[in-house]
């Protein structure tokens, strides 16, 4: 009977070998890298304050935001070697999917390290420059996309899906794919980055969407279940939950020091790669359409930003928001921090919930 509803299941099925259901191992991956965090936190935060690698804060910002300045950043750090050693751990290390996402996520988080670094230590307010920031993620996004379109074995891995509708995707050839695939790693990977400017406001909608996508990889890799919620199947996606469940754990983990007040914040080592992250993993289990859903509060401050800047330069000088990301400027409208924090997580419970139901609806 185990064996049947092992095989049922599309599970490993080698004797007495519990450690391969991908189901198990995701949630032993969240609960390893929760418990990476746990202990390795207050050490990291001590070392981050000992080193005087303190947050910058805006002058132009909310006055409340001044009381901010000093503490402890670049605690992404810890959430990337959480999510690593969980990944090498409880990962399978033959799936070439796994090693995407890590590679992809690692590096995009060098990139922010080295841009924290040179604010905080070096004293340089631009950080890394833009172009060479752009440059970089870039360059690793291009390099991830163009592995996945010419490592495709079917032409639905490279198809656009258009959810609540049966059957219904876009061939984008592999021009289209590259250009898409970069977009949603990059853009997903800089929109996270945006958002993080208030105590916890990032990190728990990444792991609300990243729990969410371990759902979306595993009916993926499931031959039955894909077929049955009419998604493509792509073998070996499943592990990919395995990555989603330490970025869970992991983020749940740096939310108990990121919480308001917080006592640590990520830094763009940990939003950039989070960002990444999370658009690799769509890419590959094709539903970029969904992460935009899911992701809708990173979508909405960034393209905050965006109307900012052009209505600016458009109007001479008149702006929409009272200030840009958007939580800012219900921050100046007079909600409280805690209260625009609460606020986003549950639009993000709805966005999640709703491109959850795409599995379905159709």
């Amino acid at each position: 009977m185990l064996l049947e509803l092992a095989l049922w299941l599309g599970q490993d099925v080698r004797p007495f070998n519990v450690f391969g259901y991908i189901t198990l191992r995701a949630v032993l991956a969240a609960m390893t890298a929760l418990l990476i965090s746990f202990i390795f936190g207050p050490t990291v935060i001590r070392w981050l304050a000992a080193k005087k690698i303190g947050q910058a804060v805006r002058d132009d910002g909310p006055k409340s935001h001044l009381t901010k300045a000093g503490t402890p950043t670049m605690g992404g750090a810890l959430i990337l070697i959480a999510i690593a050693a969980t990944v090498l751990l409880w990962g399978d290390l033959r799936n070439r999917y796994v090693w995407v996402t890590l590679l992809v996520t690692l590096g995009f988080g060098a990139v922010g390290w080295v841009d924290d670094w040179r604010k905080v230590v070096h004293r340089d307010p631009k950080g890394l420059a833009s172009r060479w920031k752009y440059l970089w993620t870039s360059l690793i996004a291009l390099a991830a996309a163009l592995y996945l379109a010419l490592s495709a074995t079917e032409p639905a891995h490279t198809e656009l899906i258009v959810p609540f509708f049966k059957a219904v995707a876009y061939p984008l050839g592999l021009i289209g794919f590259v250009t898409l695939t970069y977009f949603v790693i990059n853009g997903t990977s800089h929109a996270v980055n945006m958002t993080d400017g208030l105590d916890g406001l990032a990190i728990m909608p990444t792991v609300m969407v990243a729990g969410a996508l371990a759902i979306f990889a595993y009916v993926a890799g499931h031959a039955g279940f894909s077929k049955y919620l009419g998604v493509p199947y792509i073998a070996g996606a499943g592990e990919l939950a395995i990555v989603c469940g330490a970025i869970c754990g992991a983020g749940l983990g740096f939310l108990w020091f990121n919480a308001y007040p917080a006592e640590v914040f990520m830094g763009d080592v940990g939003a950039l790669a989070l960002g990444a992250a999370l658009g690799v993993i769509a890419v590959i289990v094709r539903q970029e359409i969904v992460l935009f859903i899911m992701g809708g509060l990173f979508v909405a401050e960034t393209l905050s930003v965006m109307v900012q800047v052009v209505y600016f330069k458009a109007s001479g000088g008149k702006r929409i928001f009272r200030m840009a990301p958007l939580h800012h400027h219900y921050e100046l409208g007079g909600w409280k921090e805690t209260q625009v924090v609460v606020r986003f997580w549950i639009i993000t419970i709805m966005l999640v919930l709703f491109g959850l139901s795409t599995l379905k609806l159709r």
